[in-house]
């Protein structure tokens, strides 16, 4: 069947300086400032506020020949090396970057910012780069928060950054066995906008979904909020077109094959170091008819995490399954995030499920009937709501935390379902004692945020005082945290990904043999190491 490319409502740019875009930006009312200053010492009056015009770039360093050579590529319109262009891709919106930001410099960009327009032109890009030697970066949403958009040189004299926005559209649809292909540069809302013409969602949700891209969500192994009923994003992916320095791989090709080892996991987290995902073939599902909405309370942290437990491994899973602890149900409350006829108290759980009508009213009251008898407390519809509400807006809120100078940041991992108490408390304790040590104490937040039969994720807030240097503060804080995730059992990551931030770790995580097997990949795709060097790989 032939099918005419469809494109979506173009996206609109993040601001520089913090998450999303001005119009959704949050400031924190007095309430709030007076908590932060009684239970933190924050210091309230020292805002930060820097323009973008007291921020200076080092000069690029591509020539009059190079820029030739690229505009000859991706047309002279699409080649940018202005200091606006530059300063957006000069990273991605971890605090750590946004506190870097806010430097008056002089601060690395990249030397310009290609924004091709098909694969070929990328692959063009790629030769071009390889031939010349300039690294490369590939660039989809901008929301890496583990340094995975850093322009590092690694000893190449320049570095582009390769935008992949021009390339959003929808290319094939296949309504009969629920698949479609997108081109990698399109947003989560602009594949929910070009699937949803046609009555069909991706149903993947991620905290950066109004930004991020579906080549980043490939790449990163992204998981979705909507985790226990669609999967993580890997798991979505049918095949996978990639242009790298040696020419295109196609990978995946069927639901299921036996055909040697899957190529499409060479791809699927590997952050752009082996190629340059151009399209993604996913699976998709029709638009829910009827979506069912219930929050839970329950006595302690213990009891709800074996309640999700034993709801995931019976099989009776919802769409979207969410527990936060003690402390961060109390935080949210204050925070006035969940409101509602009960006010959440102990630990607030939230569930979802969606579906047909039929499907949805026999799977909720299955999970309704399960977590009554496993000690949660019915609190209805209205805290579930009011946190899908707000779903998208907690970076927001760490923006505005951080403007009024407190310091606020996550992290995330995973393990077994046996190990879970037990990393829950090695992280809090390693990011209190680090913190305190600095002399500004923390409050530690944490809420399970995906689950497998074997065991779920847990995804901690930190918000304390900055200290005159942050970047340092929380630099040493998330060395704590991270060396007690391997001592205690985690992965370094369960859905951030890897980037500059984790990569000190990787060989803790996959061996010195495991490493020589990815530098292997590298070596085969990318023989001179041009693109996003710095990253992944120890």
């Amino acid at each position: 069947m032939r099918f005419t490319p469809q494109h979506p409502t173009a996206a609109a740019e993040m601001e520089w300086d913090a998450w999303g875009t001005a119009d959704r930006r949050k400031e924190l009312g007095e309430g709030v400032r007076t908590l932060l200053r009684q239970a933190l010492g924050v210091d309230t009056e020292r805002a930060r506020s820097l323009p973008e015009t007291a921020v200076r770039l080092t000069p690029s360093r591509l020539d009059t020949r190079h820029h030739q050579g690229l505009r000859r590529i991706v047309g002279p319109e699409h080649v940018a090396d202005d200091d606006a262009a530059r300063l957006r891709h000069a990273g991605g919106k971890s605090t750590l970057d946004l506190l870097r930001r806010q430097n008056p410099g002089p601060q690395d960009g990249p030397d310009a910012v290609l924004r091709p327009g098909s694969h070929d032109e990328v692959l063009a890009v790629l030769d071009y780069c390889t031939g010349e030697g300039i690294a490369v970066v590939p660039f989809g949403g901008g929301t890496s928060v583990v340094g995975g958009l850093d322009p590092v040189r690694d000893g190449f004299e320049a570095v582009v950054a390769v935008d992949l926005q021009r390339m959003n559209a929808l290319t094939d649809l296949d309504p009969v066995s629920g698949l479609a292909t997108l081109q990698a540069g399109a947003t989560g809302p602009q594949a929910e906008e070009l699937l949803g013409a046609h009555g069909f969602s991706l149903g993947h949700f991620p905290q950066s979904f109004r930004h991020a891209t579906v080549g980043g969500f490939a790449v990163t192994r992204s998981s979705g909020q909507a985790s226990a009923g669609h999967g993580r994003f890997d798991e979505m992916v049918e095949h996978l077109v990639v242009a790298t320095p040696r020419g295109t791989v196609r990978a995946g090709r069927a639901p299921a094959s036996a055909a040697g080892p899957d190529l499409r996991q060479l791809f699927l987290g590997s952050e752009g170091l082996f190629g340059i995902v151009t399209e993604v073939g996913v699976r998709i599902h029709p638009i829910p008819a009827a979506t069912a909405h219930r929050a839970w309370s329950f006595p302690d942290f213990a009891t709800g995490a074996d309640a999700l437990r034993t709801l995931v491994q019976t099989g009776a899973v919802p769409t979207v399954l969410r527990l936060s602890d003690e402390t961060e149900t109390a935080t949210n409350l204050a925070l006035h995030e969940h409101i509602g006829a009960t006010a959440p108290t102990g630990c607030l759980a939230v569930t979802t499920v969606e579906g047909t009508a039929e499907h949805v009213r026999a799977r909720a009251a299955e999970v309704d009937a399960l977590l009554s008898t496993l000690g949660g407390t019915d609190l209805g519809e209205e805290p579930a709501r009011a946190w899908e509400q707000g779903r998208f807006d907690a970076p927001h809120l760490r923006d505005a935390l951080l403007r009024v100078g407190a310091l606020a940041e996550t992290l995330e991992t995973a393990t077994t379902w046996s190990n879970l108490a037990r990393l829950r408390t090695a992280v809090t304790d390693a990011l209190t004692a680090s913190l305190q040590d600095q002399g500004t104490p923390p409050l530690v937040l944490c809420h399970i945020s995906h689950t497998y039969p074997t065991g779920a994720s847990l995804y901690f807030t930190v918000v304390c005082a900055q200290t005159d240097d942050p970047l340092t503060q929380w630099s040493a804080a998330k060395r704590a945290a991270t060396d007690a995730i391997m001592t205690a059992g985690g992965t370094v990551t369960h859905h951030h990904a890897v980037g500059r931030d984790h990569r000190p770790w990787m060989a803790d995580e996959i061996g010195t043999l495991g490493t020589g097997l990815l530098r292997a990949v590298k070596d085969a795709l990318d023989p001179l190491g041009i693109l996003n060097p710095g990253k992944l790989l120890p």
